[in-house]
């Protein structure tokens, strides 16, 4: 790991407050673990300051810096050098500064997302159908990503159908080899029946009075439900999945993993993951 003489070494995440707030509780939990001379910081910077902010960020001494909404897309689009993570998905959330100099660019939103359902399941999305509700920023960055790791196929569907279509086509460029299709509203309980793997990327659920996108008549046994809302251990669609026999995951491993690498990236050294997940599970649940 790489260390400053007489200094603490120091991490950072820029972006909206609301983006950052869980970010500092994991990655401080598993430095103290490690017994690091290191500290997570949290800035709120704004999107046109970004690319001066970074370059004195690395001057400053920092380790590494995640980025959260709205600052990935700006970091795609002025970094020269961008990891394949970061070009397959259109955004960067990871920033490192390499000893030879300069910024490269990440996103292990992908990563995070393909671990938590390993863990949670013990399957990958390699040979199966996936369906993905909701295509903004994450369920898009997904499905391009299930495509990309072997997913049989994929529908799509989203209130917006032309951003769904939009999705679709940016999926048959980038993995010709995936068939795509996009859903409409009518058709939905049997695409959902029909997947393998059901990931829920829209804003329903993050009330706790919000009904369930789909009921139990969508699901079935034998598929795994993973939604992407982490602030409560169990939301109303995966109690309607469970209901089915299906197996459920939320997405706080997903927010865990995407972490856990980019601390990787950060130092070439594995964080302390157990600490990481009990900090969350404690800001988050309470627990």
């Amino acid at each position: 790991m790489k260390e400053l003489s007489g200094h603490t070494l120091p991490f950072a995440v820029l972006g909206h407050p609301i983006g950052h707030t869980l970010s500092p509780v994991m990655h401080n939990a598993s430095l103290r673990a490690l017994g690091r001379d290191a500290i997570y910081l949290a800035f709120d910077v704004a999107p046109d300051q970004l690319l001066t902010v970074l370059p004195a960020m690395r001057a400053m001494g920092f380790g590494g810096v995640n980025l959260t909404v709205p600052l990935k897309e700006v970091a795609y689009a002025g970094f020269a050098d961008l990891d394949e993570s970061a070009q397959l998905v259109g955004a960067v959330n990871t920033v490192a500064f390499p000893e030879a100099g300069g910024m490269r660019g990440y996103n292990t939103d992908g990563y995070g997302f393909l671990t938590a359902m390993q863990e949670a399941c013990g399957t990958s999305v390699d040979g199966q159908a996936v369906h993905v509700i909701g295509t903004g920023g994450a369920g898009r960055a997904l499905a391009l990503v299930c495509a990309r790791a072997g997913a049989r196929s994929l529908t799509c569907t989203d209130v917006d159908a032309t951003r769904a279509e939009r999705v679709a086509t940016e999926i048959r460029t980038a993995t010709p080899d995936c068939p795509v299709t996009t859903v409409d509203a009518a058709d939905q309980v049997a695409a959902t029946r029909a997947a393998d793997i059901i990931i829920q990327s829209t804003p329903v659920g993050m009330r706790p009075e919000d009904p369930p996108l789909l009921g139990s008549e969508a699901f079935r046994s034998g598929q795994l439900v993973f939604d992407l809302i982490y602030m409560y251990p169990e939301t109303a669609l995966m109690k309607a999945a469970r209901a089915a026999g299906a197996e459920t995951a939320n997405g706080l491993g997903m927010l865990l993993h995407q972490g856990a690498r980019a601390y990787t990236i950060w130092t070439g050294d594995a964080p302390d993951t157990d600490a990481m997940r009990a900090a969350l599970e404690k800001a988050v649940y309470g627990e």
